[in-house]
């Protein structure tokens, strides 16, 4: 029985027919022609036509706000792509289902869903959520990530330096910036070895563990090689630009077995896919769903509360993703009914403008199975870095005690002066 994967476009358009560019959408990437073809051909192909599902159409609202989506005209286009058509890999997928189309006008990836043989391809996340926080020995609460800031041109002393301080603040997990890349001052198995040896002394004052996620970079061909040398020189976690090398790219990391230790994707260059209402691809998709099918065990996003916002709408959808227990119940269109491959859940990592008067919100938006990701929140802290971190770790104890932050913060002076500094957000 034939098996298909699903993709759903919005289309704009002030004249169109969208029953008809549906069907020429999914013929024209698929088979290329049909009506053309004498009935022996057809039938010999009809197990690679792309199927049109549904087509939904929105017409312009009355007395709507002109350059507010109700005022446009579009149409919700879902159409399924025959697995036959396809290697089981990503990019194959990606090419079928938006490739020349993400140049037709304004047309905008809303959301693929895979079928059962599709997925029996990916592994998913080697550790997740679970796995991480086996790591961690922190079996419920929300973790806490702090982020090197300013770290260009600095040296392994200062690096190091850093990294202690942040720990000190009782953090789980340290990150890399994004832009940290190789270079003469801090290569990455001296940056690794020095920065693994402050997270030891910091253990020793403070008792915990946590990971450290160094940048994995270089050309793609050397991705492999680097990241074993990580590994091999006490990397306990990576961090990766997913966007900039590509999906597959992180699928190959994740699934080498020896690369023993969680990946971190990093959003950078996301919003040239998600923010426009009219091109690219959905948040949920980009973020959420091929991250977590490629492997990532933490995928950072923005926030909806900093200076880089993602509508809430469009963050809790990118959640609900990543922490879906059962990918392919939601994921299969095929005559078979529901699949049973189940993918470990991805942590969340929602990032940018975290201070700890957000954190209340941000658990109750969240839930618990979230990491609170602080640069300047816990850097930018009156009192200095590591206690930074204690505030964060104090406003995430208050919030989880149900007693509201300034009451907290009544015999805890790094909340108060945290909350001093950024306020409480209701």
């Amino acid at each position: 029985m034939s098996s298909y994967c699903v993709a759903t476009y919005r289309s704009f358009d002030a004249k169109a027919d969208f029953d008809k560019k549906a069907l020429g959408i999914a013929v024209g990437l698929t088979v290329g022609s049909w009506t053309d073809l004498p009935a022996a051909r057809q039938a010999e192909m009809e197990k690679h036509l792309g199927r049109v599902l549904s087509v939904s159409v929105h017409e312009p609202e009355a007395g709507a706000a002109a350059g507010s989506l109700a005022a446009e005209r579009y149409a919700d286009i879902e159409i399924a792509y025959p697995d036959v058509n396809f290697s089981r890999d990503i990019p194959a997928l990606l090419v079928t289902v938006f490739g020349k189309l993400s140049m037709d006008g304004k047309i905008k990836l809303l959301d693929l869903k895979f079928s059962e043989p599709f997925l029996s391809a990916f592994p998913g996340p080697k550790f997740g959520l679970p796995g991480v926080r086996k790591l961690l020995g922190v079996p419920e609460r929300p973790l806490l990530m702090s982020i090197f800031k300013s770290v260009i041109g600095h040296d392994l002393p200062a690096l190091a330096e850093q990294f202690y301080q942040q720990a000190l603040g009782g953090v789980d997990l340290i990150k890399d910036d994004e832009i940290l890349f190789e270079n003469p001052l801090t290569p990455l198995e001296k940056r690794v070895e020095a920065c693994m040896a402050a997270a030891r002394r910091a253990e020793a004052e403070t008792g915990q563990k946590l990971l450290y996620a160094v940048n994995l970079t270089g050309p793609t061909s050397r991705l492999h090689e680097q990241a074993r040398k990580a590994v091999a020189a006490g990397a306990n976690a990576l961090l990766f630009n997913v966007l900039a090398y590509g999906f597959d790219v992180l699928h190959e990391l994740s699934k080498d077995p020896e690369i023993t230790v969680p990946i971190a994707a990093h959003p950078a260059m996301a919003g040239a896919y998600y923010q426009s209402a009219h091109y690219g691809i959905a948040a949920p998709v980009l973020l959420g769903k091929l991250m977590r099918l490629a492997g990532a065990d933490l995928v950072l996003f923005p926030s909806p509360y900093g200076s880089v916002v993602m509508p809430k709408e469009e963050n809790l959808a990118v959640k609900q993703v990543l922490l879906t227990e059962n990918l392919a119940a939601d994921y299969i269109y095929s005559g078979s009914g529901q699949g049973n491959i189940q993918l470990a859940p991805s942590v969340p990592v929602p990032s940018a403008g975290i201070h700890p008067g957000l954190v209340p919100v941000l658990l109750r938006d969240f839930g618990q199975e979230v990491v609170v990701n602080a640069g300047g929140g816990i850097h930018g802290h009156p009192m200095g870095t590591a206690a930074g971190g204690r505030a964060f770790k104090q406003a995430i104890a208050a919030s989880l005690a149900g007693v509201p932050l300034t009451e907290a913060a009544a015999n805890q002076p790094e909340l108060k002066a945290a909350i001093d500094a950024w306020g409480v957000k209701a």
